[in-house]
């Protein structure tokens, strides 16, 4: 299983735009088999700040959801809107859940 966790930090400006291109690409994601991957989204309290915490059951699925053209927009909308060195990615070693596994 591969456990990934994103965080970056938009400008106030984009904060509403960027949650209206993440629910356009969580809408196509919802047409995968959802059996092999997770991904959930969360805002902090500052609505700036959105963190993306996604597990995948393999290489093979992360980049078949990694491809989908809606989230290619998203990432490069989301770039473009100036980042300001605020995005990172960090990949996690799964240690237990409350909730059953992929």
């Amino acid at each position: 299983m591969i456990n990934v966790l994103v965080s970056y930090t938009v400008k106030p400006e984009f904060s509403k735009q960027n949650e209206l291109n993440i629910r356009k690409f969580i809408r196509d994601f919802k047409e995968l088999d959802s059996s092999r991957f997770t991904y959930n989204v969360f805002v902090k309290d500052d609505k700036v700040t959105f963190v993306h915490i996604s597990s995948y059951q393999d290489e093979k699925m992360q980049q078949k959801v990694l491809s989908v053209p809606s989230f290619l927009e998203f990432q490069e909308k989301r770039d473009q809107s100036g980042l300001n060195g605020t995005h990172t990615v960090s990949i996690m070693d799964f240690v237990a859940s409350a909730k059953p596994t992929i």
